[in-house]
């Protein structure tokens, strides 16, 4: 009986399909006509069936810590998935609830959303006012200081801003009147700036060497009674004058444009912005392309050319009487070949600086013509340096035929003798 019941055993155990075994048992139940076969068959049944009810009760004992955890976490797991499965069916019941909610009060939202958006902008539009309102003073400080290009954007923006979206606002239409005022004539002090960075700062250094033996005067009084004026050295010879030739400042002048960029200068609000002169006059070009004066600044320089040279000479002319006075010299007529001479020597000095100084300002408006954010360069014309050179040749040619020189150098020599002589009986009383 015992064989009977291990066979079967491992007749059960290499079949895969249990179904299979129970067909073949119930076959061979069914075909067997012995009724001691059918009991020997029922008893392998009931055998294999009470060992795999003990082998089950040993597996349950051996293993039973992980058969409690794996029916507590499938018994936790199978909680967790109901109430999400609640949760979920929660979740789409207010949304349809939402839904329908939001689209009985659709209109009203967008209302809210509209003035959200409009409140938002006003707010902005009040903040943008009231940074206009404090330009005009802004603007007067940065134009004390000179910060030219500073001012300038501001200027611009402000008016863009008055005249674009703030041009419905009524309250400010007095501001926008004097800003605009203010923009159509701060070019002009933008082009004298430049003019005078052209003909007076660029010529501010020449012929200042002074000697501090010529401080006093023929009379023999104290020094400090005799105003110091420079004095001009022109007992050298000829070859060993002390001016630059053309070429020496066309070289300088080209190397310090083409290393700087006109879009890459920037004013620094805490400097002093005429402490380089050859930035300086790039911020004046900068700052009129931004008020789009371009053509009238060359305009203006062009028309100011004989006038501006004529001013130097008159200035030369002065600055040579008094040299000549503070050495005890009387303007004679047999002074004046060589005081004509040093006046010469000046003047070559100053005009090869004042060309210096043009051919800065030309590289300046060519970057800006060229440039893609600049003008057109079809709509201006720029002039030259050989103009600026006819200019200064027309000057000079005027000059040698001009009497007026001699009389000015007499006019200020008595004016500088009598102005000392007031000066000494004064100090004397």
């Amino acid at each position: 009986m015992a064989s009977e019941a291990g066979k079967y055993r491992s007749v059960i155990s290499k079949s895969k399909d249990p179904s299979g075994l129970l067909i073949s048992v119930i076959r061979t139940l069914s075909t067997s006509d012995d009724i001691h076969d059918r009991e020997a068959e029922k008893g392998r049944l009931e055998e294999a069936y009470e060992k795999c009810d003990r082998d089950l009760d040993e597996l349950i004992v051996q293993h039973y810590t992980e058969l409690t955890t794996a029916i507590r976490t499938y018994q936790s797991i199978t909680e967790r998935i109901t109430s999400s499965r609640n949760k979920i069916k929660q979740v789409k019941e207010n949304l349809l609830s939402c839904k329908m909610l939001l689209h009985c009060k659709r209109d009203e939202l967008r209302k809210l959303w509209i003035e959200g958006i409009e409140h938002k902008h006003v707010l902005n539009l009040l903040d943008e006012i009231e940074d206009i309102k404090q330009v005009p003073q802004k603007l007067e400080r940065c134009m004390a200081s000179k910060h030219y290009l500073h001012a300038t954007d501001m200027l611009v923006s402000a008016v863009d801003s008055l005249e674009g979206q703030l041009l419905q606002v009524e309250g400010l239409s007095d501001l926008r009147l004097e800003l605009h005022s203010k923009k159509l004539n701060m070019h002009l002090v933008l082009i004298d700036e430049l003019h005078r960075h052209l003909y007076i700062k660029s010529t501010s250094r020449v012929g200042n060497q002074s000697r501090d033996k010529n401080k006093i005067g023929l009379l023999g009084k104290d020094a400090s009674l005799v105003p110091v004026i420079p004095v001009i050295d022109v007992n050298m010879g000829s070859t060993s004058r002390k001016f630059m030739d053309n070429s020496q400042y066309s070289n300088s002048v080209s190397t310090a444009v083409k290393e700087v960029n006109l879009q890459d200068i920037k004013e620094d609000p805490e400097c002093d912005p005429e402490e380089n002169s050859i930035l300086f006059m790039g911020i004046l070009v900068k700052a009129l392309a931004k008020l789009k004066k371009i053509p009238e600044t060359i305009k203006a320089i062009k028309e100011r050319f004989n006038q501006e040279l004529e001013q130097i000479v008159k200035r030369s002319t002065t600055q040579v009487a008094d040299h000549a006075y503070q050495r005890g010299e009387v303007v004679s007529q047999e002074n004046q070949p060589r005081l004509l001479l040093e006046l010469l020597e000046l003047l070559f000095e100053k005009f090869y600086a004042v060309a210096a100084a043009h051919k800065i300002i030309l590289g300046y408006l060519h970057q800006m013509v060229v440039s893609p954010s600049g003008l057109n360069v079809s709509e201006i014309k720029l002039y030259d340096m050989a103009e600026v050179w006819a200019r200064i040749q027309s000057v000079l040619q005027m000059l040698m035929h001009d009497e007026d020189v001699s009389n000015e150098m007499h006019l200020t020599s008595n004016r500088n003798k009598s102005s000392y002589e007031a000066e000494l009986r004064r100090s004397g009383n």
